[in-house]
């Protein structure tokens, strides 16, 4: 069984920064693929970011690209997903997901293809 721990949350005025951090226990995650999602309240799910654990190849949603930052930690099995020139529209809950293997690009953009999801972390961006 895999875990997932988000962390990393808070409040921060527009302009401000913050780092979300997964950490994943139960596994190895060399052959992970991992993303970061985000929800905000009355909308659907949303990609944000997502890597290639193994190879640590990352992908970025277009709204979040060039002022967010996804990482990889091997020895602490931990993803981090750094957050600078926040927005307001950026507040959301900001979840963690993991699948055990290879995602094609559409699959890694996708909710539905991830396997294991952490609790969440609420991030508020204000004006």
């Amino acid at each position: 069984q895999v875990q997932l721990v988000e962390s990393g949350g808070g409040l921060v005025q527009a302009g401000g920064s913050l780092r979300l951090s997964c950490a994943a226990s139960g596994r190895t995650f060399s052959t992970y693929s991992m993303g970061w999602f985000r929800q905000a309240p009355g909308k659907e799910r949303e990609f944000v970011s997502a890597i290639r654990w193994s190879v640590g190849i990352t992908y970025y949603a277009d709204s979040v690209n060039s002022r967010f930052t996804i990482s990889r930690d091997n020895a602490k099995n931990t993803v981090y997903l750094q957050m600078n020139s926040l927005k307001p529209e950026d507040t959301a809950v900001y979840y963690c997901a993991a699948y055990i293997g290879h995602l094609t690009i559409a699959d890694l953009r996708s909710p539905g293809a991830y396997e294991y999801w952490g609790q969440g972390t609420q991030v508020t961006v204000s004006s």
